[in-house]
C-alpha cells in the first residue's frame, strides 16, 4: 500500500489537483463558516428554475454544495488510489475532474455569498 502512495506522491497532476482540491474545500467550508449565521432564513440556491418561492431554499440547504463536494472529492480519492497502479491516466482525470467541481463549488458559494451579503 505505501508503494502506491509514493507512486500517488509521484505524479504530480494527481499530487496537485488533490492538494488544490482539499484546500478549495477548506476555503469553502471557511466561508461558509464565517457568514452562516449573517444569511437570510431562505437563500437562492435553485437558481435554474423559475422565479419566486421555488428558488430559495432554507438556511442549511446552503451546505448542500459543500456536502456534495466533499464526499466526491473522499471518493474519488479513495477511486484514485485503487485505480493507480493498472490505469495512471483514469487516476489523473479524477484528479482534475475532482479538481473542477471542487473550484466550481467554492465559485458557486463565493458568487452567492457576494449577492446576499
Amino acid at each position: 500500500m505505501s508503494e502506491v502512495s509514493n507512486l500517488v506522491k509521484a505524479d504530480k497532476i494527481v499530487r496537485w489537483g488533490m492538494t488544490f482540491s482539499f484546500i478549495f474545500l477548506v476555503i469553502e467550508a471557511g466561508l461558509l463558516v464565517l457568514f452562516y449565521l449573517e444569511l437570510p432564513p431562505s437563500v437562492p440556491i435553485f437558481n435554474q428554475l423559475p422565479w419566486g418561492d421555488e428558488r430559495l431554499g432554507a438556511k442549511f440547504e446552503f451546505l448542500i454544495p459543500l456536502v456534495i463536494t466533499t464526499i466526491f472529492f473522499l471518493f474519488n480519492y479513495i477511486l484514485l488510489r485503487k485505480l493507480y497502479t493498472y490505469m495512471p491516466l483514469v487516476s489523473r482525470i479524477l484528479g482534475i475532474t475532482t479538481l473542477l467541481a471542487s473550484l466550481l463549488s467554492l465559485i458557486f458559494v463565493a458568487r452567492t455569498l457576494q449577492l446576499i451579503l
